[in-house]
């Protein structure tokens, strides 16, 4: 027996109409890459959101094509967020901070056939304009009359100029809710990235999950500052949590220092911001530095990479400001889970307290988490044994755009490719990486890629590529080298190999030179007593 409910897809279109309708006066504010602020509210997003979706029409894109962005966080983001996974095209948002060659590449695999970019990224497009044929259409994100001249790029237009002879009217599109809506490469995998290929019903299942009480706890009274990217997981879902829920949405553009960020926070009265450990680092200094403090954040969500001890001391104990330590990956929309305590942890001493903080938290609902063995059997959940952390739920990955990879899953489960703890109340915590990607600053490095460059110097007859831990970016990588037999080789003149072949941040430290690199039965490197001989090693950064 089926229920008797009215059945209505989950569709994106239908959170900026909730927005609009109930939440319209509600503000969004960008610092954007002029350097002003702009302000307008919902019921303005939804207005352009549907030129956008009429301009998409006009240029002739089909249902299912893809859209690329090169942008900061900002409004005019934020209306392709809506008006091009509404109009049911695909959303593709690409990380600026890879090598050029990485975005053509990506843009080539997406088959992005119009692509938007802040000027702050004219240089790369003008660099790989002509390796994206597909691409039919360059739109910067800009006014009419701050559209340079003789750029080189055919076929581009301002964004403003675009938009702006459209009808500010649409009948949004209805159809399936498992319908593609945006799409985010992960280089947490080795070789070339993969794509995550979100849907319309995960998104919106996922900016419900992310808005729960023991989550982002999202309401109409916040004002949120999502410093992290939207181009890293779709600022991990708050656009869509904020429209769901009506919150007040500030935006910081490229201007990510601690005293630009600080002062965004205090202008707008921000009560709940999202980043990585890297930004809030800059700021905390920024705000010891000048003697600051807050008048209106009282939380923040960390993730991205582990988030140093001190740095939740000085939040709360300094600042008042809870930290809600968060876990999860591009293949999971990103949330898997968020560190709240539970009412039974009330009355526990601040030590004991802080142990649990410190984990990477709990599954949310959507959800599902287990760790196995070798043998792929459960273990059990003791806080003390560890195992390859598997997920699955309805906002995480079932196979990569293309079938890049194979069949992903084992028996239902995505392997996180972490190795985690669970405790008897369901706090996770991740112990080490079964995949030997390095995480620095919130971003992954390839620790392939990095031996790869190094084993293609004619002098090193074997490297291999290990993170050591950072006050700053959590993880740098080092490459430890044994040299062909009678070969030199400075290390300054091997980091300088890795010039051009990598982005600036996912190149070495530094080169520690060993006469052997451990190899274990199967002829794999055995990193694990790698890091046990180096133990004693400390970056030159750090």
């Amino acid at each position: 027996m089926l229920g008797l409910m009215q059945s209505h897809p989950l569709l994106i279109s239908a959170l900026i109409e909730h927005a609009a309708r109930h939440h319209g006066d509600g503000q969004i504010v960008s610092r954007r890459v002029e350097g002003d602020i702009h302000r307008y509210t919902w019921a303005d997003v939804r207005r352009r959101a549907m030129q956008v979706a009429n301009a998409l029409d006009a240029s002739g894109l089909g249902a299912g094509d893809r859209v690329g962005t090169l942008a900061w966080n900002g409004y005019r983001h934020l209306e392709l967020y809506f008006g091009v996974s509404g109009s049911g095209r695909v959303l593709h948002t690409v990380n600026p901070r890879l090598l050029p060659e990485q975005i053509a590449w990506i843009v080539n695999h997406a088959e992005d056939r119009i692509l938007c970019f802040d000027m702050t990224f004219l240089p790369i497009v003008k660099g790989i304009h002509s390796h994206c044929p597909g691409v039919k259409q360059w739109i910067a994100l800009c006014d009419a009359d701050k559209l340079p001249a003789d750029t080189g790029i055919p076929h581009l237009v301002s964004y403003e100029a675009w938009i702006g002879s459209q009808a500010d009217r649409y009948d949004w599109p209805v159809f399936d809710e498992n319908t593609a809506s945006s799409m985010c490469y992960t280089s947490g995998t080795t070789g070339n990235p993969k794509a995550a290929l979100y849907s319309h019903r995960s998104t919106v299942l996922h900016a419900y999950a992310a808005a729960l009480p023991d989550v982002m706890s999202l309401s109409a009274r916040d004002s949120v500052l999502p410093v992290v990217p939207m181009f890293h997981v779709n600022a991990w879902g708050i656009p869509y949590s904020a429209a769901m829920t009506g919150a007040k949405l500030v935006f910081p553009g490229g201007a990510l220092d601690g005293k630009s960020v600080y002062e965004l926070i205090e202008g707008e009265k921000v009560t709940f911001a999202a980043g990585v450990p890297t930004v809030w680092q800059m700021m905390l200094g920024h705000m010891a530095q000048n003697k600051l403090k807050f008048s209106t954040l009282n939380r923040t969500v960390i993730g991205g990479s582990a988030c140093p001890p001190a740095m939740i001391d000085t939040f709360r104990n300094q600042y008042g400001v809870d930290v809600l330590h968060a876990w999860g990956m591009t293949e999971m929309s990103p949330l898997g889970t968020l560190c709240t305590l539970k009412e039974k942890h009330r009355d526990l001493p601040e030590a004991d307290q802080m142990k649990l903080r410190l984990k990477q938290g709990r599954a949310i609902f959507g959800v599902d988490m287990k760790i196995v063995g070798a043998d792929e059997q459960e273990l059990p959940w003791d806080g003390k044994t560890y195992g390859d952390l598997y997920v699955k739920g309805p906002w995480i990955l079932g196979s990569y755009f293309k079938g890049e990879g194979g069949d992903p899953l084992r028996g239902g489960w995505f392997p996180t490719g972490d190795v985690a703890t669970i405790d008897a109340d369901g706090f996770m915590q991740i112990t080490d990486r079964s995949k030997d990607v390095i995480k620095s600053g919130g971003e992954w490095i390839s620790s392939i890629d990095v031996e790869n460059i190094a084993m293609a110097h004619p002098a090193v007859a074997m490297a291999a590529c290990i993170g050591m831990p950072h006050p700053k970016w959590d993880e740098r990588p080092i490459v430890a080298v044994a040299l062909k037999p009678g070969a030199e080789v400075a290390r300054d003149e091997l980091l300088a190999f890795f010039d051009g072949k990598l982005a600036k941040w996912q190149i070495p430290d530094d080169v520690v030179f060993v006469d052997s690199i451990p190899i274990g039965a199967t002829g794999k490197m055995l990193k694990t007593k790698l890091r046990e001989q180096l133990k004693d090693y400390r970056l030159p950064s750090a």
